[in-house]
């Protein structure tokens, strides 16, 4: 039998904002000049505010910090385009599209001190808390879609994820359930460059992110991720076809323009000329030179906003540490599990005699009960516990003792060592050490 194309497919990419701010009229969005201004104010706050709260972290005043410079757009622009009832489901970066929300600074700078309050969405707006772990919140957006789509509404659940995501079979999942049950959802890919230190070239070999959804059997489109006038109008469109049970995938190619997190260093993986590059598309400049040319921005204009966010982000602080002055640290016992296991329990106890200073270690493996064979149940020669305990920290005395990291990169280091077959595979392995380092050191110790 001769050979036949069963399949055949297309990916369309979306631009109505140029380099210049010049737009492409045909497919300009109908948006009044005071929603425009917003979307650029919402844009200009999140940048100030990542500013503010790197300059925070550097100080020791909060935690870890995922900056969302040069990809505002990108947020700003797809979250205008949802309805009221519509549901966001964020990752880790999406203080730009919080804002966009009805979310307060004050928010973003609690969730960075590791606050509970800062993953608290605002009220009667439907919007999932942050996702740490990468691309398990498609799932979450795909279930709600499909909730949705069960329950006959019109609310779409639009999710946010990076470049790396993709790469995770989760995401893949989410698409695939999104596509067989009609689910109401819109899976939308900020294509950054880099999944951490792992540069898009050796994530895939795919031309596009958004062909990835051809597999699943949803609707691919590109958008220049820097335009938020095609953002918008892109989004607006997935929106209507999640409505009718047809979910999306856009991917939203855009540029990160400061670290990953706060943690991480990006001159270790990418070259100045290269973030230089990237700094005439900037989407924060492109769209103000497209409201200057339309009159709705002037110089007095961004003074006053600017004036404006500045106020906010020092009231919106002050707010923060006064939260954080008169926050319970016991508290952190009570947000992890829906009842408390015996273990922890335990360590609350020992938290709240210690006056808070000291958390005692947990006895055991940490299983359900708490318990375990050695300590929990006495040694096998009819010794207590007590004395079981007593007799393994004895001979741990002369041991040298690691964390886990260490240990993880010393036994990685002598099996590279001993075996030439052996191999350490994975994003961000090499020249970033791991997202928690346990690989650090070894490409430079096996560079073959």
């Amino acid at each position: 039998m001769p050979r036949s194309q069963v399949a055949a497919f297309s990916i369309d990419r979306v631009q109505v904002l140029d380099q210049e701010g010049r737009v492409d009229e045909s497919l300009e969005p109908e948006i009044d000049d005071e929603r425009l201004l917003e979307w650029y104010r919402t844009m200009k706050r999140s940048r100030r505010l990542d500013r503010r709260v790197i300059a925070l972290q550097r100080r020791g005043e909060l935690g870890t910090f995922a900056p969302a410079t040069g990809q505002e757009a990108a947020q700003v622009g797809s979250t205008a385009a949802l309805d009221e009832t519509d549901w966001t489901v964020p990752a880790f970066r999406e203080h730009p599209s919080a804002l966009a929300r009805g979310g307060s600074a004050q928010e973003i700078i609690e969730y960075g001190m590791g606050l509970e309050e800062g993953g608290e969405p605002p009220e009667d707006v439907p919007m999932m808390p942050p996702s740490i772990a990468v691309g398990t919140q498609p799932l979450h957006a795909a279930g709600i879609g499909w909730a949705e789509s069960m329950n006959e509404t019109e609310s779409v659940a639009l999710t946010y994820f990076g470049d790396g995501a993709t790469s995770e079979g989760e995401v893949y999942e989410a698409m695939n359930l999104a596509g067989v049950y009609d689910a109401q959802t819109v899976f939308f890919c900020q294509n950054n460059q880099y999944a951490i230190s792992t540069p898009l070239s050796k994530q895939t070999r795919a031309a596009t992110l958004a062909q990835k959804a051809v597999a699943a059997g949803i609707e691919p489109i590109q958008v220049d991720g820097n335009d938020i006038l095609g953002v918008y109008a892109v989004t607006k469109e997935a929106l209507e076809r999640a409505r009718r049970g047809v979910p999306t995938l856009i991917e939203a190619t855009t540029y990160r323009r400061e670290m990953h997190t706060t943690a991480d260093d990006p001159s270790v993986y990418r070259t100045t000329e290269e973030e230089e590059s990237w700094e005439p598309l900037d989407p924060i400049l492109r769209f103000e030179r497209y409201l200057r040319e339309r009159g709705v921005l002037d110089d007095d204009t961004i003074d006053s906003i600017e004036s404006e966010i500045e106020t906010d982000l020092e009231e919106s602080l002050e707010a923060a540490r006064e939260t954080e002055a008169t926050a319970e640290p016991v508290d952190m016992f009570d947000y992890a599990h829906a009842e408390r296991p015996p273990y922890l329990e335990r360590q609350r106890e020992a938290f709240v005699a210690n006056d808070g200073h000291t958390v005692a270690p947990a006895e055991g493996s940490q299983r359900g009960d708490g318990g375990s064979s050695a300590a929990d149940a006495g040694a096998s020669d009819g010794s207590s516990a007590s004395e079981t305990a007593e007799a393994t920290e004895a001979d741990l005395e002369d041991t040298d003792r690691l964390n886990m990291v260490e240990a993880i990169r010393e036994t990685l280091h002598a099996e590279l060592e001993r075996d030439d077959d052996v191999l350490v595979y994975g994003q961000d392995v090499g020249v970033d050490g791991g997202v928690f380092r346990a690989t650090q050191g070894l490409l430079d110790a096996f560079p073959g």
